[in-house]
């Protein structure tokens, strides 16, 4: 096998495919690095969603050499998550895959699922035990046939490493595999692009269990006037309704709402917001489940002072 492997980096030129920098302009959308998992494995994110666009497709997929430069870009973003790994003993030598079939071209379109099957023939012959798990996101029962036809080729090892969320339950399935503030804010996570508020340096999510039928508070204390307070907030699969409230410690003093109460829908997005107190007391943000499920809430909080 690794005979097969020199022979095929050697014909296709794979030593000098990081100098083709032009090769994967018109795909920068459609794959991509982003953060790391909880074993720390890089995370590789394909959107095939972008595909939709008639004119990308036809450019990519309507001819042999379109097709042909595609697959080459791919081992492309493949030899640079490879940059990414550690493969001294102890170290992480392998890549998380995300596949996001979110408006994934359907089943009509033979070259993409021609090509693609190709692709993951490609990389398995090629990058033997370089990806740790395939998951794949948002998928539409159509797929499941697909995966059917290219089960045949793929070795057992292989298609353990394969799993499937339907829409509901995306955020559920990546927050096994990565942390919160790692997974994007589109996928119930708590990472916002160019985020000026929360870095790692702030520590890490903390996880409150929202049983059935209750209602539980998250406080965020705010001993001393003067200060801004900032917060994210995420209930898996929401459903529920969600206020905000300051409440002074001076009894005299008068509670203030920050947000109204609201039912939150199933597919709401992570809530992010802030409030500036003049006088000590605590931020109360209530979560009322009235389903019959126990549901998971992540959040984090800062606090700082106020200009």
């Amino acid at each position: 096998m690794l005979r097969n492997v020199l022979e095929w980096r050697k014909q296709s030129r794979i030593d000098s495919i990081l100098d083709e920098e032009s090769l994967g302009a018109d795909f920068v959308a459609a794959c991509y690095m982003d953060g790391v998992d909880r074993e720390r494995h890089p995370v590789c994110y394909n959107m095939p969603g972008v595909f939709q666009d008639d004119k990308l497709y036809q450019e990519t997929f309507g001819s042999e050499q379109g097709r042909e430069k595609f697959q080459r870009w791919r081992v492309q973003l493949m030899e640079k998550g490879i940059k990414a790994l550690d493969f001294n003993p102890g170290g992480v030598a392998s890549l998380l895959q995300i596949t996001d079939l979110n408006n994934s071209p359907g089943p009509s379109k033979k070259e993409l699922r021609t090509t693609m099957k190709q692709v993951v023939q490609l990389l398995q012959d090629n990058y033997p035990e370089l990806v740790a798990r395939n998951i794949f996101i948002n998928v539409p029962f159509w797929y499941y046939a697909f995966h059917a036809l290219i089960s045949p080729f793929l070795t057992q090892r292989t298609r353990s490493k394969f799993v499937f969320a339907r829409p509901a339950k995306v955020a559920e399935t990546l927050l096994r595999y990565i942390p919160a503030e790692a997974v994007p804010v589109r996928y119930g996570g708590l990472k916002r692009d160019d985020d000026t508020e929360f870095s790692a340096d702030d520590g890490g999510v903390a996880e409150a269990i929202l049983k059935s039928n209750s209602t539980e508070t998250i406080e965020i204390p705010a001993p001393e006037g003067g200060t801004t307070l900032v917060w994210d907030l995420s209930v898996l699969g929401w459903e529920v309704s969600y206020k905000e409230e300051f409440v002074p410690t001076d009894e005299g003093s008068y509670t203030i709402v920050v947000r109204k109460s609201k039912k939150m829908a199933a597919a709401e997005s992570p809530v992010r917001n802030s409030f500036r107190n003049s006088e000590p007391g605590k931020v109360v943000l209530t979560i009322e489940n009235n389903s019959f499920w126990k549901k998971k809430a992540l959040y984090r909080y800062k606090t700082k002072k106020s200009c």
